[in-house]
């Protein structure tokens, strides 16, 4: 394992792509945890006595032992462990930022298409390589239309990230200082931390980061315990066959509410 400090805009830079493995839950943010992030976010840009904000780390796993911050030329996906519903909401902050820039142009130095460009999509890659994040299968296709700022979502579209996205939407709306948004993201903080593959466990350390924030609903801690220690390639066949059915037969909201107790019940 190795951790260090850096800004989190440093850290999505630095990076060609993070892939969000199969066994991790879906993205499952609500406007509580997205109104927290931006008020400590609108917050730190508006005072220039703050000089940073700490927002937790980011954990991470690929092949052998590598780190964003001190390995710039990395050319394969980072498998994220913990910290996905962080990395997913700042980028949706900054694709909302993206457009208010192009309808007010109120961000000095930074255009839209560069905030795009650095931390968002990879124009110069095809395919899934041109995204910086790829989400599991529930909310993958919407982050893209989002990020290719396409005016209808897809069938069976994520229904966290349309809400927390049109949540950001309204915030800069009614916002008169989207400057400070900017200033704020800027500010953020992290502690970038990677595994080394074969040497670190990353269930137990995903169980011990996961014991604040939002709780990890038991089937979500079901799923990572049977298929973290897998091969990826047995991961994606037992995914797709036998957990990926159940999700779709329930929807995306009974699938929050009720699929504990079903577990519970048929166990």
């Amino acid at each position: 394992m190795q951790a260090a400090e850096t800004t989190l805009l440093d850290f999505l830079r630095g990076a060609l792509q993070f892939a969000i493995p199969i066994y991790q839950r879906a993205y499952s943010w609500t406007e509580r945890e997205c109104g927290v992030l931006w008020d400590d976010i609108f917050r730190a840009g508006s005072d220039e006595r703050t000089p940073s904000h700490f927002i937790g780390s980011i954990v991470y796993i690929k092949e052998g032992l590598y780190q964003v911050t001190n390995s710039p030329h990395n050319h394969s996906p980072l498998f994220v462990i913990d910290g996905q519903q962080r990395l997913t909401t700042v980028m949706l902050i900054l694709e909302a930022l993206a457009r208010e820039q192009n309808e007010r142009r109120i961000v000095g130095g930074f255009s839209a298409q560069e905030i795009r460009d650095d931390y968002l999509v990879d124009t110069r890659k095809e395919g899934e390589r041109r995204f910086k994040i790829v989400l599991t299968q529930t909310d993958k296709p919407t982050m893209f239309a989002l990020m290719q700022q396409q005016e209808d979502y897809p069938k069976d579209s994520s229904i966290q990230l349309v809400k927390n996205f049109d949540f950001f939407r309204r915030k800069m709306a009614e916002s008169s200082d989207i400057s400070a948004v900017y200033e704020g993201i800027k500010k953020l903080i992290i502690v970038d931390i990677s595994l080394a593959h074969g040497r670190d466990n990353p269930q137990l350390i995903f169980e011990s980061m996961n014991s604040t924030g939002l709780a990890l609903k038991q089937a979500d801690l079901i799923r990572n315990y049977l298929l973290m220690g897998l091969d990826r390639g047995h991961q994606n066949d037992l995914y797709e066959r036998d957990w990926r059915p159940i999700e779709l037969s329930f929807g995306q909201n009974a699938y929050r509410t009720h699929f504990d107790r079903f577990m519970r019940d048929y166990l």
